[in-house]
């Protein structure tokens, strides 16, 4: 099932995760000494935001927490909410979907990186070694299971019916020559799901989680070129002259982020300013 839309477990929970705000509950999360706080996914997000803070923020004025979350839908309730000041951790078409859905606020300040998307197996070393009829793991929220199957298209291993967007599932498959079997689950076990399927459509960041490196291990990887998947720094609407989110934004988008990005990720993560 797809979670933005059929869930049978609360919004805060990330398959068999610990809840989303790994530090500490929602309600406390919000500092009491005016920082800004801002929620992250683990992997590059918190980290690019934790060489901020322990680099850049001091000399800018600018008080920084990170509040590291496992899943995507606990960043956006809580920036909603103002149990956050911001958050860390999406994209464009996945926070329109998440907006209309949930009927949520949140709207993008500044755009970090890209985090391509990829195909990995343990079973074949190439995609066009998967057999016939092999079982590939899809992620099952809305625009994340569509991205994939968009990777899938550009690379000739299904075809997706005319006009396919931001919504296509495996029922959009106008063509699939091997006959692949898709196994919808949340994009936070993909990695896990590895020994179990013959392939699977990883998000950047859970893969690098995972210690998986996309510029390499990746059968397939997407391409940055006009890719609409950058991620951002984004708060509820009506925030976003914060100074402290303008200082935030400014730092993220520096070249001393840029170099850090580089060469801790090596092609596994973009800066996309």
């Amino acid at each position: 099932m797809r979670n933005t839309t059929k869930s049978v477990t609360t919004v805060l929970a990330a398959g068999a995760l610990a809840l989303g705000l790994s530090a500490c509950g929602a309600d406390d999360a919000k500092s009491k000494d005016g920082a800004l706080v801002v929620a992250a996914s683990p992997v590059p997000h918190a980290e690019i935001l934790t060489y901020v803070k322990d680099h850049l923020a001091k000399k800018s004025g600018l008080k920084l927490e990170v509040k590291e979350f496992t899943d995507y839908n606990t960043p956006n309730l809580s920036t909603e909410d103002g149990s956050v000041d911001a958050n860390y951790f999406q994209n464009q078409p996945f926070l329109d979907d998440f907006n209309k859905k949930k009927g949520t606020d949140i709207v993008p300040v500044v755009t970090v990186h890209l985090e391509p998307l990829g195909l990995y197996s343990h079973k074949a070393k190439k995609a066009a070694d998967l057999t016939k009829g092999a079982t590939v793991a899809i992620p099952n929220d809305t625009v994340n299971e569509a991205r994939a199957l968009k990777l899938l298209a550009a690379d000739d291993i299904i075809k997706l019916k005319g006009g396919a967007g931001n919504e296509a599932t495996p029922k959009d498959i106008a063509a699939n020559p091997k006959g692949l079997k898709f196994k919808e689950l949340e994009a936070a076990q993909l990695p896990r799901s590895l020994d179990d399927v013959d392939a699977a459509v990883i998000n950047g960041n859970y893969a690098i989680a995972a210690g998986l490196k996309p510029a390499k291990d990746a059968l397939i990887l997407e391409s940055p070129k006009n890719n609409p998947y950058g991620n951002f720094l984004a708060v509820k609407k009506g925030n976003e002259d914060d100074p402290r989110v303008r200082k935030l934004a400014k730092l993220l988008t520096s070249p001393e982020v840029k170099k850090f990005i580089k060469d801790k990720y090596a092609g596994s993560v973009l800066a996309s300013f």
